[in-house]
């Protein structure tokens, strides 16, 4: 399941919601990503997400189908925020079911390194008197 959405959600209502569908779930991996105040040695007071829906939702299930064709998944649930977000506000949340933990964890990193590098979301970081558009990352070992 994909969400792209401008409000917040609640991580244990979204997980039971799944695993209300399936009773064969053994493991859950999830990333929870929130916005920091500090990158780059500079306070970050907000930032701005912008996104194309549509582009955003189609390069995400593309994704996470990759993902379920590299790994034994029951399901998949990406919820990405856009819009202006304060710090300490979440962003995005991946989570990945499976019967063993082996596949939902790398399922999980998989789809989140994703996101980091090529997902179609910009990045607008303010700071205290500043502001910067941000480059996707590249990939980290």
């Amino acid at each position: 399941m994909i969400k792209i959405q401008k409000e917040d959600f609640n991580l244990e209502n979204e997980i039971s919601f799944i695993k209300s569908q399936h009773s064969n779930i053994g493991a859950v991996s999830t990333f929870v990503g929130y916005v920091r105040n500090i990158n780059d040695k500079k306070n970050v007071t907000s930032i701005d997400l912008e996104v194309y829906p549509e582009m955003a939702e189609k390069s995400l299930l593309e994704i996470c189908d990759q993902a379920k064709k590299n790994w034994k998944l029951i399901d998949i649930l990406v919820i990405h925020r856009f819009g202006a977000l304060n710090v300490n506000q979440k962003i995005v949340l991946v989570a990945t079911f499976a019967i063993h933990r082996h596949d939902s964890m790398a399922a999980c990193n998989y789809i989140m390194d994703y996101l980091k590098q090529d997902a179609p979301f910009w990045k607008k970081e303010y700071y205290d008197n500043d502001y910067k558009w941000l480059q996707n990352t590249t990939k980290t070992i």
